[in-house]
Parts: C-alpha cells; sequence; structure tokens
C-alpha cells in the first residue's frame, strides 16, 4: 500500500507547512486560493456526474442517503468532532488561524470531504488495491500538498487531524476492493461516480461560500448508490 501513506504524507507535511507560513502568507492569498480549490472541486464534480448512466438510481440515493445523514446528525458529529479538535490544538500549540467558530467548522467539513472522500481518492484508493498502480493517488497527494498549506494557514495544524480519516477510508478501499470490484458492474461504477461527482460539486458551492449544502449528511449516499443502481439495471 503505497497510495495512500504518500497521500496521507503530503497531507501532514501541507498542513505543516501552512500553519508555519500561515502569517507570512499575504491575505489576498489566503482569501482568494480557496476560491480557486472550490473551483477546481467544482469542475471534478461535473466531470463525474457527465459518467452517469442511471440517473433515477442516482438521485434517489442522494435523497435518501442525505435524509439518513439529517436522521443521524451527521454534520452536527462531524462538527463537534472538529470544535474539539480545534480546542485541542489551540492548547497544546497554538491558535487555529482567525476565523471564527462557524467559520471554521463550514470550512472543516467541507475539507473532511475533499482530502478524504473525493472521487480521485476513492477510485485512485480501488484501483491501487485491485492493480497496484499508486499512480491516482500520487497525483491527488501533490494536489493536497498545494491545497493544504492554503487552509492551514488560516485553521491551523487541524487540517492536519484529517490524515486520520483519510488513512482509514483509502486504507479500507485498498484492501476491501478485492473483494467490492468482482460484484460490481461498469454502470454501477458509473452511477457511483455520478454520486461522487454531486458531492464534490456541493462541496466547491460550499468552500466558495456560495451556499452551505450538508456535504457531511451526504456521504451515506456513497453507500446506496450501487446497490440501487444493480437493482435498477435488474429490473427497469
Amino acid at each position: 500500500m503505497i497510495g495512500p501513506l504518500v497521500n496521507g504524507a503530503a497531507l501532514v507535511v501541507g498542513s505543516v507547512a501552512g500553519a508555519l507560513l500561515g502569517p507570512k502568507l499575504s491575505m489576498n492569498l489566503r482569501l482568494k486560493m480557496p476560491m480557486v480549490f472550490g473551483c477546481a472541486s467544482m469542475g471534478l464534480g461535473v466531470a463525474m456526474i457527465i459518467k452517469v448512466k442511471f440517473l433515477a438510481p442516482v438521485v434517489l440515493a442522494l435523497v435518501v442517503g442525505s435524509v439518513l445523514g439529517e436522521l443521524v446528525q451527521l454534520e452536527s458529529l462531524v462538527q463537534k468532532g472538529a470544535g474539539k479538535t480545534r480546542t485541542l490544538i489551540d492548547k497544546v500549540i497554538r491558535p487555529s488561524g482567525d476565523l471564527s467558530q462557524e467559520e471554521f467548522l463550514d470550512k472543516f467539513v467541507a475539507l473532511l470531504v475533499l482530502f478524504c472522500l473525493s472521487g480521485t481518492g476513492v477510485y485512485g484508493a480501488m484501483s491501487e488495491g485491485m492493480t497496484g498502480d499508486p499512480t491516482l493517488l500520487i497525483v491527488k497527494a501533490i494536489l493536497d500538498l498545494f491545497t493544504a498549506p492554503i487552509f492551514a494557514s488560516t485553521m491551523g495544524l487541524s487540517v492536519g487531524i484529517l490524515v486520520i480519516p483519510q488513512l482509514a477510508v483509502q486504507a479500507l478501499l485498498y484492501y476491501a476492493s478485492a473483494l467490492i470490484l468482482p460484484l460490481t458492474t461498469p454502470d454501477m461504477l458509473a452511477d457511483f461516480s455520478a454520486c461522487g461527482g454531486l458531492i464534490m460539486l456541493a462541496t466547491g458551492f460550499r468552500i466558495c461560500g456560495i451556499k452551505q449544502f450538508p456535504v457531511a449528511s451526504m456521504i451515506p449516499a456513497l453507500l446506496l448508490v450501487m446497490p440501487l443502481s444493480g437493482l435498477w439495471a435488474a429490473f427497469f
């Protein structure tokens, strides 16, 4: 397992660099670059959405998954964890930038999806698990290496904590891919990509501050979309 480790190392290095260099970066750069990363997230989302095969199960998975996420208050749980993380980092090291608590939590949830559940990360981990090729995750590592410092410059070392769920998700997909992929079809994978693209699009809107989509609550949709796509293909 190479890709998940390289990606995790890039996130940690980028976060530490951003936290240390934050005061030296111009305010204009710190404010404008997240807009660029949000735009990139939206572009990636659109590229993933156009792969859709069956739109109905994708929409159904997104709606049902989001309802389940709201019922268990998934976003609230993530925000509580983010708040505790920030408090711990502030006590041990130094204040995590100059963001308000509300701004910090909004960005933290969006970054959780961007770093841990992006299409590149999901497919990269599954691809390496099946073929042994870590190329996709190494490409993602390069992107994260430049993305993390910008956000860490205002959010502090809390961004680096995201390496824990990121590594957990990618390692799980890496080891489970040999069991998951034989049960899937190209159409199911295409619909999975489209569902992930919708979440990435919502993440981009959130990072740019355009609309505060409940992206954490939308995550359960990723667990539902492939079974629903398979059932749709079988019966319709």
